[in-house]
């Protein structure tokens, strides 16, 4: 059995292959699987997402549906649980299109996730390393984006970067997982 870190952040680009990273870790202990989701199906786009997530996955998840809030799927959680939060940058965004206190509804999350019973894996997005957006919401979105990472690594006893399918551990060590099926 692989011990897990209270908390586990796991940062990455678009298809980078954080959120399957994120799976294979959350599997490596032998715990009892439960996955928070925050992403919502606005259109048949994300819809077609939601469902090839879901079937990646696989089965054995216990799934929350949370887009604002997940103190209380959090607080749920067995002991010998890990819980997969995928993913934070889906999360702010529900808050700023709602135009929600970010500063405050971050404290809240880092308060949820402190409390956690079980260990947590946050999946998040790197943002801040392409150009300056063009807008002022966009921008605004990164930097946001940026200081919630910033806050979330600050917390982690592991972060792990993932580029191409490869994990790096920025903080902690990379606990040793079999190979991908």
């Amino acid at each position: 059995m692989i011990p897990l870190p209270a908390l586990t952040l796991v940062t990455g680009g678009a298809r980078s292959g954080k959120s399957h990273y994120a799976e294979r870790l959350a599997r490596a202990p032998g715990l009892a699987l439960r996955y928070i989701a925050t992403g919502q199906a606005f259109d048949a786009e994300m819809e077609e997402r939601i469902a090839r997530h879901r079937e990646e996955r696989g089965p054995g998840w216990q799934t929350f549906e949370a887009p604002l809030d997940p103190g209380p799927a959090l607080a749920g959680a067995a002991p010998d649980s890990v819980t997969l939060f995928d993913c934070a940058t889906l999360w702010l965004t529900n808050h700023l299109l709602a135009e929600h206190d970010l500063t405050a509804e971050t404290d809240r999350l880092l308060a949820a996730l402190a409390a956690a019973p079980g260990p947590v894996i946050v999946v998040t997005n790197e943002v801040g390393q392409g150009i300056v957006p063009g807008d002022p919401l966009s921008r605004r979105f990164r930097d946001e984006q940026g200081r919630l990472n910033q806050r979330l690594a600050r917390a982690a006893g592991l972060v792990v970067a993932v580029i191409c399918g490869l994990p790096l551990a920025l903080k902690g060590a990379l606990p040793p997982l079999e190979d991908a099926p």
